[in-house]
């Protein structure tokens, strides 16, 4: 062959398989399969499942708490309540200094009674009232007879006057005799204007006595002796002592748990000094806030399950979305948020959702405010 022929190209060699090669493949694809097969699970496990399901771990036990505050003023007598005592409905908390209250109750039936018996002194004042128009009455009707018997006896004067004067011109009757009779007649017609005054002053105090009797009238006309105003008055204060006398004894509003105790025996209290707050462990609830993205399907009635970090995994709650707050904590906050300032930067809310916790669960495993909890709301319901 000569040196200026044209080499024939060399076949290309194979590339060599290692067992290192192989097994990076083999891991790699198995990886990819386990990533892909992880992918599909999550995704059917949250179509299936999660997508059912809204949780959060920013929960928290609350409840009506009851503030316990005086109502009358006073030094503190006896506490009969302490810290985390358990305390039923009614139970005595606290007793304040009676003396004055029950001063204030004995003056209160002393004017009730004061009260009955003016009252009763205006229907005994009727009678003698109705008594004293009948007199006027009568001294009326003896004055018209008096009047009746002056004009008599003023014509019978009259007409002796008439009969001597007319003999006078005659000489059958003297001067002397004339002038007696014509002053018995001034006198007969001075008694009939006498009369008619006496009328008179007896028509005026009939009148009297009618205005002594309605004046007297208007004080317990149309009402019993007992729903007269005075005695309603006098018993409303009556029952206002009894009512300030019965709150010196302070008794627990509901059933559950003394706390925030602030008073010591001796204190002087005054009306709305807080003395402690009872809380009714029995029906706590909780708020749980969760993410304004999470509220879409959250609906009242829906079924939470819940856990406490009290208690742990092993206990299970079962409650109820009672509602929805009105608004989130930063809007009801004592400084808002302005976000129309333009210098701002866009934060998920949370809105508190509350939920109504079994009572007997709650007997059978108590909760305290303000625990840790965590909720799963079953949205697909």
């Amino acid at each position: 062959m000569s040196d200026n022929a044209p080499e024939t190209p060399a076949a290309p060699v194979a590339p060599v398989r290692t067992p290192a090669n192989n097994n990076r493949r083999t891991l790699m694809t198995g990886l990819a399969a386990v990533v892909a097969i992880g992918a599909v699970a999550y995704g059917a496990y949250y179509f299936l499942v999660a997508s059912h399901y809204v949780s959060t771990d920013n929960a928290y036990v609350g409840a009506e708490t009851a503030q316990v505050n005086a109502l009358v003023s006073g030094p503190v007598l006896r506490i009969l309540a302490q810290e985390t005592q358990v305390v039923k409905a009614g139970d005595v908390l606290m007793v304040i200094d009676d003396a004055d209250a029950k001063i204030n109750v004995a003056a209160a039936e002393a004017a009730l009674a004061s009260a009955e018996r003016r009252v009763m002194g205006y229907y005994s004042n009727d009678k003698a009232l109705a008594g004293a128009m009948g007199a006027r009455a009568a001294d009326i009707a003896k004055a018209d007879a008096g009047i009746k018997a002056a004009e008599a006896e003023a014509a019978r004067a009259k007409f002796e006057y008439d009969r001597r004067k007319n003999l006078a011109s005659t000489g059958a009757v003297s001067q002397e005799e004339l002038t007696a009779t014509e002053s018995a007649y001034a006198a007969a017609v001075a008694n009939v204007s006498a009369a008619r005054a006496a009328r008179a002053q007896a028509q005026a105090a009939l009148l009297t006595s009618e205005g002594n009797r309605q004046s007297n009238a208007t004080l317990f006309a149309g009402v019993q002796p007992g729903e007269n105003p005075e005695v309603m008055a006098a018993r409303a204060k009556l029952a206002g002592a009894k009512l300030a006398l019965d709150r010196t004894i302070v008794r627990a509003p509901m059933a559950g748990v003394v706390t925030k105790k602030a008073v010591q025996i001796g204190q002087q209290v005054q009306v709305g000094t807080p003395l402690m707050a009872v809380v009714p462990v029995a029906n706590a609830y909780v708020d749980a806030n969760f993410k304004e993205v999470q509220l879409k399907k959250v609906v009242p009635g829906q079924e939470v399950e819940l856990t406490s970090d009290l208690y742990g995994e092993g206990v299970k709650f079962k409650g109820k979305v009672v509602g929805v707050s009105g608004g989130t904590g930063s809007a009801f906050s004592l400084i808002p948020a302005q976000n129309a300032s333009g210098n701002w930067i866009k934060v998920v809310q949370r809105l508190p959702v509350r939920i109504q916790l079994d009572p007997k669960e709650l007997q059978a495993h108590p909760l305290r405010v303000g625990l840790s909890m965590k909720a799963k709301i079953d949205v697909s319901k």
